[in-house]
């Protein structure tokens, strides 16, 4: 990526030898030349939020920024882009998006999140840290910017307007309002499941904004729930990629000797996850809540059962390498006669995946749409 200052040399975080994604787009390097044209004071708190492979801040390392993120796995390619354009990752302070904001915030940049709920939260949560004299700027490309994503500015920050569009990209300006009555923050948000689903049956669940289908059970997840394993005993239980963790409660309703492992790239969606758990498990229910690279970390032959209900996307590309890496780290860490269990779309072919992994697939449940598929590590 070329800036005002040099070049950069980005990469998003795992690397994937055979989908070299770009770890930057035109939004990212219209905010940073705009910064440059209009000089910027960058002297003061620079929060950038939403920067998801770190180019904002890997950039702006001299200024000393901090990065507040969604993303375990943007946390790691920011360290990483850091490292590799020797700059010190001491110099960036890394945040999550369930920790507390800086106090006073003289420069807020904000890449808009494809979630706009994810964005009323933040606005949220940082409208207070605002000062009179605080520059505020978002970006994103035209697509991901929309009236609605103006309005939250308006209403949270204070008086908006956008620029010019620029290789479909576009900056949001604008300016914050002391005066603006502030609002309660309508994150998290609960829902009580259906009874039709097992034992997670009219059971409440808890979700963090920017959380898939926080309002509402999605008919994947669903279908999932009517067709979990029933399974009794001690069991080490992984939710791979557990959202909200109504699977991984399911499970541990259903079996309460199971000890479970909750694992999201998503901050929001591991605080979900536990949010979710306790309010429906006794205090003596064992579970650990880990925002990390998927399985990445945990040991081999350690887990009986994994429960994944795989990404094709990341951000605006569509790919499949997310759910190949699940599966594959998946069998490594499951003992001999655990078992993965699957649901998808029925288009993605993750059977042909399975039993190139693991020898073998069995077709546990389908309708149209989905299907849900078990692989046993022989």
């Amino acid at each position: 990526m070329t800036t005002a200052t040099g070049d950069l040399t980005l990469t998003r975080f795992p690397e994937h030898p055979r989908e070299q994604l770009r770890a930057w787009d035109a939004a990212d390097e219209y905010l940073l030349r705009h910064l440059a044209e209009d000089g910027v004071d960058l002297s003061g708190t620079v929060v950038a939020l939403g920067d998801r492979w770190g180019a904002l801040v890997t950039a702006l390392a001299p200024y000393r920024p901090t990065q507040i993120s969604d993303s375990y796995l943007g946390g790691q390619a920011t360290l990483a882009n850091l490292r590799r354009n020797a700059a010190d990752p001491g110099a960036v302070t890394l945040l999550t998006t369930q920790d507390a904001p800086p106090e006073r915030i003289d420069v807020l940049l904000v890449r808009v999140p494809k979630s706009l709920a994810l964005l009323e939260d933040q606005l949220h949560r940082l409208a207070p840290a605002l000062h009179a004299g605080t520059v505020v700027v978002g970006t994103g490309m035209v697509t991901e910017i929309h009236t609605s994503t103006l309005q939250l500015f308006e209403r949270l920050v204070g008086p908006t307007r956008t620029s010019l569009a620029v290789r479909k990209a576009r900056l949001i300006l604008a300016t914050p309002d002391l005066t603006t009555a502030r609002t309660p923050n309508p994150w998290p948000l609960s829902y009580r499941l259906p009874g039709d689903i097992g034992a997670a049956s009219g059971r409440t669940v808890v979700n963090h904004a920017g959380v898939f289908c926080a309002e509402r059970l999605d008919i994947g997840t669903r279908f999932f729930l009517q067709h979990l394993p029933q399974r009794r005993g001690p069991e080490l239980v992984a939710d791979l990629g557990c959202g909200n963790g109504v699977v991984g409660t399911a499970a541990a309703l259903g079996n309460p000797e199971a000890e479970l492992l909750f694992l999201d790239e998503s901050h929001q969606a591991v605080a979900s996850a536990e949010a979710t758990f306790r309010t429906n498990l006794p205090s003596t229910a064992k579970a650990t809540f880990r925002a990390a690279d998927g399985l990445a970390g945990t040991p081999a032959d350690s887990l009986d059962l994994v429960l994944n209900n795989p990404p094709f996307h990341s951000h605006q590309a569509t790919t499949d390498a997310t759910a190949w890496r699940m599966f594959t780290d998946s069998r490594a860490a499951l003992r001999p006669g655990g078992e993965l269990w699957v649901v998808g779309n029925r288009h993605l072919g993750y059977h042909v995946k399975l039993r190139r992994l693991f020898g073998n697939c069995e077709l546990v449940a389908g309708n149209p749409k989905f299907v849900i598929l078990r692989a046993v590590k022989r």
